[in-house]
């Protein structure tokens, strides 16, 4: 009987850490996709505009910018629990991949935050100086490119990398693999058609973590179901 009680509590431990990376993820995803489009509504999506949203959008924008800090922090939660989750039958290969990009998806991310902070920050200092010095166009050029280009393609890179190694390990399910493929395809080939591609990247993980949150529920279900036949047996 003590033995057979052991088996939902190993059971529930099992479960933590799907059960983490959709916590996780989902807070990623609301967080993220807030601030993107907190920042599309304010920022004209011409790299090249006059800078009038930092005095007319400014505190929307700021707000936008205090919420990137969080959403790295569990992004960061997100792929340490994902890496847990294959485990053993991780490859070195995609797995360097998918880390790396991960983290330069980050890095660059938080780089636009804080070229945008900079731009508000000097702005309210010397809003004159700024905009005549060509520092804002700089600035709100080099923003563009960081968020636009780069960081949306090693988000690309890092659905791709993440996408194989579900499938060579079937640790998710083939379907959620292709769709993966889909929309990373969407960010490395049409990110400059507009900013609100930028979207798909949280929306693929708030969509992945749900999943994997619900297939935790029910696994954690059927756990519980068989830990009780066998304390009854």
């Amino acid at each position: 009987m003590h033995t057979n009680n052991a088996a939902v509590p190993l059971v529930n431990q099992r479960l933590t850490t799907p059960r983490a990376a959709a916590v996780a993820g989902i807070l990623f995803a609301l967080l993220l996709g807030t601030a993107y489009a907190l920042i599309r509504v304010s920022i004209p999506a011409d790299p090249a505009d006059g800078g009038a949203w930092l005095e007319e959008r400014g505190s929307t924008v700021t707000l936008a910018l205090s919420l990137v800090p969080f959403a790295g922090m569990a992004f960061l939660w997100f792929i340490g629990v994902l890496r847990d989750r294959v485990g053993q039958l991780e490859d070195r290969f995609f797995a360097t991949v998918f880390l790396g990009s991960g983290l330069l998806f980050l890095a660059m991310t938080f780089v636009s935050a804080a070229l945008a902070g900079g731009l508000l920050a000097s702005y309210a200092i010397m809003p004159d100086r700024l905009i005549d010095s060509g520092l804002y166009t700089f600035g709100r050029q080099t923003m563009y490119q960081i968020t636009s280009v780069y960081a949306m393609r090693m988000a690309g890179v890092f659905m791709i990398s993440l996408g194989t190694i579900w499938v060579r390990t079937r640790t998710m399910p083939r379907w959620l693999a292709f769709l993966t493929y889909g929309l990373a395809l969407v960010l490395l080939v049409s990110i400059g058609y507009s900013l609100w591609v930028a979207l798909i990247f949280p929306a693929w993980v708030l969509v992945i973590s749900i999943y994997i949150l619900a297939n935790n529920l029910r696994s954690q279900g059927a756990g519980a179901e068989d830990g009780l036949s066998i304390g009854t047996e």
